[in-house]
């Protein structure tokens, strides 16, 4: 399964397809001049998106989607979102994106939906506690939680016990500690496969992160800074293993898939989790996506077409 695709022509300016730079060039002038959440307050960006106010349409709500709730570590309930093919091959964890502040379990419910379709496993994304009113470790304990909770009932809810994980972003961060949790606090080694999408895995923050500048395509270093301080406020020490997995050691995990896009901030934690998850001997695959800028796969695009299919494939491989 391991492959290395580090082709230098990837990198180059001219891999980017004009389609590809069409999107950037229109994402970049949407952004441009929308106020920042932490000036008005992360409940009203929120209710911005939820209105599709800003640069994402408003959110397409599933019919077939369902939500139970669980427990959490706090006496907290975990709502956890539902979309399942009738006879479930397994059970997708789903973990989703936003920044440890924004997002939601119900925010991209047509790709769950896709997910579920392409791949036979039942879609679970956690509501876990946001940022800043919830920082660490509220956050990463829900998605823990989630886990614990398949673990023990996946087979009596879904008629599998077949479990994998992923998700977005500050979901791909999530989606890496609640695997490096499920092995050190319960033994658990059981995930078929992760499937980590241009995630955050260093938040002492790698050379890309700190070079991107302040282009507004989508994650700028400034917005990086400023959700890791809401999701870390007190934290000194953010290599911490449980804050940043790059740190942790990552023997005897599952096989995993990392996509990310060249013009993505983000850029270098896939490029170093990837190779850290191969040194520690594990099986892995590495997508890169000429010109994809961070959250490529949640807009309409010919790379994010090609991305899901890429996940999909990733999915029922490791399943099968």
């Amino acid at each position: 399964m391991t492959e290395h695709p580090l082709r230098p022509d990837l990198f180059r300016k001219d891999a980017i397809a004009e389609d590809t730079a069409k999107v950037n060039d229109a994402l970049v002038a949407m952004m441009t001049g929308l106020p920042e959440w932490w000036n008005v307050g992360a409940e009203n960006m929120r209710e911005a998106r939820r209105q599709g106010r800003g640069p994402f349409p408003a959110p397409v709500k599933s019919p077939r989607a369902r939500t139970i709730s669980i427990p959490g570590r706090d006496g907290n309930e975990i709502p956890l979102r539902i979309i399942a093919p009738a006879k479930p091959l397994g059970v997708y964890l789903h973990i989703h994106g936003g920044g440890w502040v924004l997002g939601s379990a119900d925010g991209q419910d047509p790709m769950l939906e896709r997910i579920a379709d392409t791949t036979g496993l039942a879609v679970v994304s956690v509501e876990y506690r946001l940022a800043p009113e919830h920082p660490y470790p509220a956050g990463p304990d829900d998605c823990e939680f989630a886990a614990a909770w398949l673990v023990k009932n996946a087979q009596t809810e879904f008629g599998s016990d077949i479990l994998t994980v992923g998700g977005e972003s500050a979901g791909g961060h999530l989606s890496a500690v609640t695997v490096l949790r499920m092995r050190d606090k319960y033994g658990y080694t059981g995930f078929r496969g992760a499937n980590f999408v241009y995630g955050a895995f260093d938040m002492s923050l790698t050379p890309s992160q700190r070079s991107f500048g302040n282009r507004r395509l989508v994650l700028r270093t400034i917005d990086i800074q400023q959700f890791a301080n809401a999701f870390l406020p007190t934290v000194t020490d953010r290599r911490v293993p449980d804050i940043s997995p790059l740190y942790a050691d990552l023997q005897g995990l599952c096989p995993a898939l990392f996509s990310v896009g060249t013009q993505d901030a983000l850029l270098d934690d896939s490029l170093f989790m990837h190779a850290r998850w191969v040194a520690a001997g594990n099986e892995t695959d590495l997508a890169i996506y000429p010109g994809g800028a961070h959250g490529f796969t949640l807009f309409p695009n010919r790379l994010a077409d090609e991305a899901g299919a890429r996940s999909a494939e990733f999915l029922r491989k490791v399943i099968a």
